[in-house]
């Protein structure tokens, strides 16, 4: 019998809970101490958390004017529960209804390309980046 997904907006309580969540699955160099993280959520139009007997398993966070564009910036599930439909759930979840935006995302993790290109995701020839200093 599986447990029901809960799929919803990240609240101010547990903002603390997903920066922890995020270093135990390896993505702490992305979050920084706890007033960085806060302020990174704090400035994010859209974050998502995924919940399963009350535990979090996954988090997304997304940057978009709501109109025209739109930036995945983190999608992280714990390994345990990859492959259930978490991911996606998340993806969707931050892109809503508007078909009218454009989302594009940086895919360099391992199978992060084919994860994206099954939520309609293409490789794009025409995008530039400029990453950060070291």
């Amino acid at each position: 019998m599986s447990t029901v997904l809960d799929i919803r907006d990240v609240l101010p309580s547990e903002v603390e809970p997903v920066r922890l969540f995020l270093g135990q699955n390896g993505w702490g160099h992305r979050t920084g101490s706890a007033e960085h993280f806060a302020q990174l959520i704090a400035h994010s139009q859209r974050t998502a958390i995924a919940v399963k007997d009350s535990r979090i398993v996954g988090f997304a966070r997304g940057i978009t004017d709501g109109l025209s564009n739109g930036y995945l910036s983190m999608v992280v599930v714990c390994e345990k529960h990859r492959r259930e439909g978490v991911g996606r759930a998340l993806v969707e979840h931050l892109m809503g209804e508007n078909s009218d935006i454009t989302w594009v995302l940086r895919a360099g993790r391992e199978g992060a390309s084919e994860f994206f290109a099954g939520l309609g995701f293409e490789v794009s020839t025409i995008a530039m980046e400029r990453p950060r200093s070291k």
